[in-house]
């Protein structure tokens, strides 16, 4: 080839690796895919409650919250989910809140000071005014990254991740369901809820819906299990410490998954000790791990045999 040959050559992939760098960054979009062994995909709500049922013989799973984030990966950001999914095949836990035009986004915060360069409530913008921010990872840097919807989540999702939705004020059971109706994304979504009759009004909507309902004792799950909810909708959240024995043998007697909070006290545990501490947490009945340090619990998945 000559020399003008392999010029022309060296440009173009010069030019291919610019726009891949373009797509990457662009506001609101996920960097490419590098680990899609980490995938999970379905093709109907009953293959998704049968892969989050409890066996004997399961595999512990984790859960992002607030997507994971990291240095440079903001909470509730599309890349952000893309990167924790590099690490093992995560449940991406992420919030939903509305804007002043009824746009569903995503936002932890019911301010935009924390985790944005804006100020003031999420409630009192649109929007195309929230489109003009940039998110800040949890360190304050501020990222290229801006504020993504709800429906670009899903769309993000289908193919990749099981994502749970954590639904902040102002936002009704009704226009989630209608917007998981709408993607058809039953097959990869699940909605957490925080009482009983939350559930059951969810369940009520979407039978099909898998849901995520806290019960952090023996009471509390027996008050689940009586509600008429089939307990392969549910997945259940323990709390921030372990809980009794009894609490998880009763859960895994009904084929129900428990969600341990580590995120917290358990977390920096971990952080001092290393991830066997995870790895306990799963041999004593834990199912998945809702953690704010997705590389860690990460290694424990990966160490620990299936129970």
């Amino acid at each position: 080839m000559s020399f003008l040959g392999n010029r022309c050559s060296i440009v173009k992939w010069n030019w291919l690796l610019i726009l891949l760098l373009v797509v990457s960054c662009t506001p609101g979009g996920s960097s490419p895919p590098l680990e899609e062994s980490n995938y999970v995909s379905f093709d109907s709500a009953g293959e998704l409650r049968e892969y989050l049922a409890w066996t004997d013989d399961r595999v512990g799973l984790i859960g992002a919250h607030r997507g994971g984030p990291e240095p440079g990966y903001p909470e509730n950001c599309l890349a952000t989910f893309e990167n924790a999914i590099q690490y093992s095949s995560c449940l991406i836990e992420c919030d939903v809140r509305k804007t002043k035009d009824s746009i569903l986004v995503m936002m932890h915060d019911a301010t935009l000071d924390r985790t944005t360069t804006g100020t003031g409530a999420v409630i009192d913008h649109t929007l195309e005014e929230l489109r003009e921010l940039r998110l800040k990872d949890n360190e304050g840097e501020v990222t290229s990254y801006s504020i993504p919807t709800l429906a670009e989540v899903l769309r993000w999702a289908e193919g990749r991740a099981i994502v749970e939705l954590d639904i902040k004020q102002s936002v009704e059971p009704e226009e989630i369901v209608a917007i998981i109706r709408e993607h058809g994304a039953e097959p990869f979504t699940v909605v957490i809820t925080y009482s009983t009759p939350s559930a059951i009004r969810y369940h009520d909507l979407n039978p099909e819906l898998v849901i995520s309902a806290s019960a952090r004792d023996l009471e509390g799950a027996g008050r689940l299990l009586t509600s008429g909810i089939d307990p392969l909708n549910l997945l259940v959240f323990v709390g921030v410490y372990e809980p009794s024995d009894s609490l998880y043998r009763l859960l895994h007697s009904h084929g129900i998954r428990a969600i341990l909070g580590t995120m917290g006290n358990l977390d920096r545990r971990a952080e001092v000790r290393g991830y066997q501490v995870y790895s306990d947490l799963l041999l004593n009945g834990a199912d998945i791990l809702a953690t704010d340090n997705v590389p860690l619990a990460a290694k424990a998945i990966a160490a620990s045999p299936p129970n």
